[in-house]
């Protein structure tokens, strides 16, 4: 069973006196009723004091149950962020298993498709960051990636297959993850072992070739200890792009030793292998006679073009291993112990294309579209190892002191990472394409990769680095009244990153750079809760970017430009409130932010080098949520954001002033179901939504631009009974020309009309 949530009783009662508050409240009279038909069950936890007779003691009533639709409720899947959404002062986002599974999601990317605010990043010039690049509030989170609230290293496009949910926590979380999280951190919550046999297996097949399977079993092996392994095998074409294909498969064995005792160990394991065709999109020109450039897919030539070349591939091996240890000392004090140990493989080859002038555009808008040549160029081919270590100790203690009810979490966070990164080399130059009809079977040179025996020209380069952080954090929440509370917390860390090169010399601008940094993150909120369902915050929070944060996810990961190697420094001011309403069926959130970053790091479109480049820029905007049951049988699920950015200093002529890259002016998503007829022989649910962005800026400077996105899409699925579910999703249904993936000098048309069939049988 998942919890709901947690109510301190503030005076002596009994058990049954709580049970019967809790049947006639009509807050959860209604919830109440449902989950007692689906097994609910109500514990009684007291405390060390109340098993010795202190009548005076708080008692603790801790309600287990089916989690609603409204993401107020759910949990943010981080031990150091104990609260539900509800009573975090944070804009959260939450894409719950429900939405998951109604839009059929597949992978990571999908899943933030339904989170205002994320957008992709087709990644830097040199290939280093293809995989999951997002952008959060229009800045970079593509190292501050979460998995049950610990660090992600890997540089690989994550399948959902393991998913319970996912978390977008907007904002610098600094003092709680440690180092990064500009716009915010995106923590996903996997599956894990549960006290009941399950089984659970889908298939699913649609147009482009789309052919998937998974498969999820889940065994009680005694009243304390479960296993459970889940599978996917994966094989598809990007509809709408030529030559784009995907085959990968996962596997995500677990097993928990004494759920439901005071001292629990979960053990996870996940491994995914992927064989993929990177695209690195289509080029932005500037049409002669304007000065802003767009794609060139604006000006008539196809979406499906792409301009590689068969010898482009990424293969990735990606292996985590994670042990979580809980030990609930008193059921006020509670220790977690997370450890988590990665292994990643990769190689990598790809075309990078460029429209030049001379070459591309003026014979393409001077009409003679046969005579447009696109130059290919590409960053040397390499081979990716890296490995990483990340153990987190915390203590979660709830107590008074004077009467002031507290809540304490202190702990000491440490991560290494290692990388050793070999570039081998093409065995010719990268000949030219065709803009208009390109293909992939011109005379393409053979990628030799280190150690080939092919390889023609001494030794490759190579590079190696690690970064390693220690960070020891400590916050306190205390309730001056009971509606009113402080939340306040420091994490100091020592940071340290370091790389070097062999075999080339000159290429970065030094053979070896390293810098080191005492890192101090505040964060303060002031929280109202005038009632259980009312809760209005004011946050104000800093977090801390390094250069050489993006090590495993790099070309060049520090290369320092006006920044004087200082890091990165964001400070955030947000205003917020939240509601449950409707018998805490339904959820709603507003907040209004500020967003400052200093010494802005950004990468080069055509070099990759990440550099800091001594720019001021701000972000500020509202936020406005909404998730949960309307009506009995309807839920609705959405998010809004407008945006003001702009760039309030820079060492770029022409750019102070501007909107900042990568931020559009607002975007949002809606999502709603319908159910007709359930439990009965004619049921049906039908849903549909859209998600939108604003157009937006691909730099600084404000020359060159992507258009606005709109997609809509919509399902239906049907019960044969308790076991068997049939669904329908169609995307894009409008078969528009968006572009999901944002660079400086590129971007990559999304996937077209797609259609998927599903077969789902649940046991």
């Amino acid at each position: 069973m998942e919890k709901v949530g947690i109510k301190r009783i503030v005076q002596p009662i009994s058990l049954a006196t709580v049970m019967v508050g809790l049947m006639n409240s009509p807050a959860i009279a209604q919830e109440t009723d449902i989950n007692l038909k689906e097994g609910k069950e109500v514990e009684k936890q007291e405390s060390v004091a109340e098993k010795s007779g202190n009548p005076t003691t708080n008692e603790h009533i801790l309600v287990r149950g089916k989690k609603t639709s409204n993401i107020l409720t759910h949990e943010t899947g981080v031990d150091l962020m104990p609260q539900d959404v509800m009573h975090t002062p944070q804009n959260i986002n939450v894409v719950p298993q429900k939405i998951l599974q109604e839009q059929n999601v597949k992978s990571l990317e999908e899943a933030l498709k339904n989170v205002p605010g994320v957008t992709s990043s087709v990644g830097e010039g040199r290939g280093g960051m293809s995989g999951n690049q997002f952008l959060i509030r229009g800045f970079p989170a593509q190292n501050d990636i979460y998995e049950d609230g610990l660090r992600d290293f890997g540089v690989y496009t994550r399948d959902s297959f393991n998913y319970e949910s996912v978390v977008v926590i907007k904002g610098p979380s600094s003092s709680v993850f440690g180092n990064g999280t500009t716009g915010g951190a995106i923590n996903v919550v996997t599956k894990k072992p549960i006290l009941k046999d399950r089984y659970d297996v889908n298939f699913t097949g649609g147009n482009g070739d789309y052919y998937r399977g998974t498969v999820d079993i889940n065994k009680k092996i005694t009243d304390s200890i479960a296993a459970r392994i889940i599978g996917v095998g994966n094989s598809n074409n990007a509809v709408g792009r030529d030559y784009i294909y995907s085959h990968h498969w996962g596997l995500a064995p677990s097993i928990a030793f004494g759920l439901g005792k005071k001292l629990s160990y979960v053990v996870q394991y996940v491994y995914q292998q992927d064989d993929r065709i990177p695209d690195y999109g289509v080029p932005v020109v500037t049409k002669p006679g304007t000065s802003i450039a767009r794609p060139i897919t604006e000006y008539g030539i196809r979406r499906g073009n792409w301009y590689g070349n068969k010898m482009d591939s990424d293969q990735t091996q990606d292996h985590q291993l994670t042990g979580r240890l809980k030990y609930d000392v008193t059921p006020d004090i509670v220790i977690h112990n997370d450890t988590r140990y990665g292994n990643y493989r990769r190689e990598f080859s790809v075309t990078r294309p460029q429209c030049q002038a001379a070459n591309c555009v003026r014979p393409y808008f001077s009409g003679r579209p046969q005579d447009a040549i696109i130059s290919t160029s590409g960053p040397s081919p390499y081979r990716q190892r890296t490995w990483s270590f990340q153990n987190v100790l915390s203590t979660v203690a709830n107590f008074h002191t004077w009467g002031i009810k507290h809540q304490l979490i202190a702990g000491v966070d440490f991560s290494y990472a290692s990388e050793n990164r070999a570039y081998g080399q093409f065995s010719s130059p990268l000949p030219n394409n065709s803009l208009v009809n390109p293909t992939p079977n011109i005379n393409y040179p053979i990628s030799i990769l280190p150690g080939d025996p092919k390889a023609t020209s001494g030794d490759p380069v190579l590079r190696k680095g690690h970064t390693r952080d220690v960070g020891v954090f400590i916050y306190d929440q205390f309730w001056m009244t009971e509606q009113w509370s402080i939340k306040g917390g420091v994490r100091y860390d020592n940071w340290n990153a370091k790389y070097g090169t062999e075999g080339g010399a000159g290429m970065w601008g030094a053979n070896n750079m390293e810098t080191t940094n005492n890192i101090v993150n505040p964060t303060v909120s002031l929280m109202f809760n005038p009632t259980e369902n009312q809760m209005y915050y004011f946050t104000w929070a800093m977090s801390t970017t390094p250069l050489g944060m993006y090590l495993t996810n790099s070309y060049a990961p520090m290369r320092d430009n006006q920044g004087g190697m200082k890091p990165e420094r964001s400070r955030l001011y947000e205003l917020g409130g939240k509601w449950s309403l409707l018998n805490q069926r339904v959820g709603i959130t507003a907040a209004l932010f500020r967003l400052d970053k200093s010494n802005q790091i950004v990468s080069d479109p055509i070099s990759g080098d990440v550099t800091s480049s001594g720019d001021t820029v701000r972000n500020e905007g509202i936020e406005l949520g909404i998730s949960g049951n309307v009506l009995k049988n309807w839920d609705i699920y959405g998010g809004f954001a407008a945006y003001h950015s702009d760039v309030k200093s820079s060492q770029t002529a022409g750019a102070k002033g501007n909107r900042v890259q990568y931020v559009p002016t607002q975007q949002g998503n809606l999502w709603t179901t319908y159910k007709i007829m359930p439990d009965t022989a004619y049921n049906l649910t039908v849903g549909g939504g859209v998600t939108w962005r604003g157009n937006v800026w691909l730099n600084n400077t404000n020359n060159a631009k992507a258009p606005a996105n709109v997609s809509i899409d919509a399902m239906l699925s049907h019960k044969f009974d308790e076991h068997w579910k049939v669904a329908f999703n169609i995307y894009n249904i409008t078969n528009r020309l968006n572009y999901d993936s944002l660079f400086g000098n590129r971007v990559t048309p999304s996937t077209g009309r797609a259609f998927l069939f599903s077969l789902n049988m649940l046991q």
